[in-house]
C-alpha cells in the first residue's frame, strides 16, 4: 500500500456511534436554550395567565356543574399549554438557513440522530417547564391523591405529550425552512385545546362539542392527568391518555422523519 493510501486510511471519517451522535445534538440544543429564552418564557407566562384567569372567573360556574376542585381540574390544562409546541424547531430553521444543517449532512453522523437529539432536548425542557406550573398549583392548594410518585408520573406524562407534539413543528421546519411557519405551528393545537374538557367536565358537554371531545386525544390526556390529582391510581383513566399520546406521537413523528428524509435527499 502506498504512502498516500495510508494517509487516506488515517484521515477517513468514521461513525462515532448512534448514542454519541444523539447526545452531541442534544447537548448542543440544550446549551442553546439560554440564548433563546424568548421562545421559552411565553411557554410559562401563557399557561400561568390562563390558570389564574380561569380559576378566578370560572370556579363558581364549574363547581355548579359538579367539579369539586376546579383548581385541580384546571392545573392539567395549564400544564398541557406549557408543554405543547415547545421545541427547538426554530433553532433547526436557523441551522438550515445558515447552512449548518447542510454541513452536518456531510459528516458521518446518523441522520435520525439529527432529529432525535433535538427531541431529547425538548423532552428535558418541557419536563422542566412543568415544575414551576406545578409549584403554582401546590401554592393555591392543589394536592396529588397519588402522592409523590403520582406527581413524578404526572410530569413524565406531560413531558411525553410535549414530545409527541414536537413532530409537527419539526416537520414544518424541515419542509419549509421558514421561521414564520414554525412559529405558527402552535395554532395546530388550538382545536385540540378548546374542543375538549378544558373548562367543563365531559358530562357537562352536549351536542357537537361532546361528539368532538370524544374523538379529541387531549380529552383523554387531561383525564389521565386529572386522575393522578383527584382520584389516585386509576388505570382506566391512565391507559387511554397514554394511548392518545402514542397515537399523536406516531402521526407527528412519521411527518417529521418523512420531512427529514426529504431534506436529506435534497441536501
Amino acid at each position: 500500500m502506498t504512502t498516500a493510501s495510508h494517509t487516506r486510511a488515517r484521515i477517513a471519517p468514521h461513525r462515532a456511534g448512534f448514542f454519541r451522535d444523539l447526545t452531541s445534538v442534544a447537548i448542543r440544543a440544550l446549551r442553546s436554550i439560554p440564548r433563546d429564552l424568548e421562545t421559552v418564557i411565553p411557554a410559562l407566562i401563557v399557561p400561568v395567565f390562563f390558570f389564574v384567569v380561569n380559576v378566578g372567573a370560572l370556579e363558581p360556574v364549574a363547581e355548579s356543574t359538579g367539579v369539586t376542585d376546579f383548581r385541580a381540574f384546571q392545573l392539567p390544562v395549564a400544564i398541557v399549554f406549557a408543554v405543547t409546541g415547545v421545541s427547538r424547531a426554530s433553532g433547526l430553521v436557523t441551522d438550515i438557513s445558515s447552512g449548518y444543517f447542510d454541513r452536518l449532512l456531510l459528516t458521518p453522523m446518523r441522520r435520525p440522530a439529527l432529529l432525535l437529539g433535538l427531541m431529547v432536548a425538548d423532552l428535558a425542557l418541557v419536563m422542566a417547564l412543568c415544575i414551576p406550573v406545578l409549584l403554582l398549583g401546590v401554592a393555591v392548594g392543589v394536592r396529588f391523591s397519588s402522592g409523590l410518585l403520582g406527581a413524578i408520573v404526572f410530569v413524565v406524562i406531560a413531558g411525553l405529550w410535549g414530545l409527541a407534539f414536537t413532530g409537527f413543528p419539526y416537520a414544518i421546519a424541515l419542509r419549509t425552512g421558514s421561521p414564520g411557519a414554525v412559529n405558527s405551528s402552535f395554532l395546530l393545537f388550538f382545536p385540540f385545546a378548546f374542543l375538549t374538557t378544558s373548562f367543563l367536565p365531559e358530562q357537562a358537554l352536549s351536542g357537537w362539542l361532546a361528539t368532538i371531545a370524544d374523538y379529541n386525544p387531549v380529552t383523554y390526556l387531561l383525564a389521565a392527568l386529572r386522575s393522578l390529582l383527584s382520584s389516585g391510581w386509576v388505570w382506566g383513566d391512565l391507559w387511554p391518555g397514554l394511548l392518545a399520546i402514542l397515537g399523536v406521537g406516531a402521526f407527528s413523528f412519521v411527518l417529521a422523519f418523512t420531512a427529514l428524509r426529504g431534506r436529506v435527499s435534497r441536501g
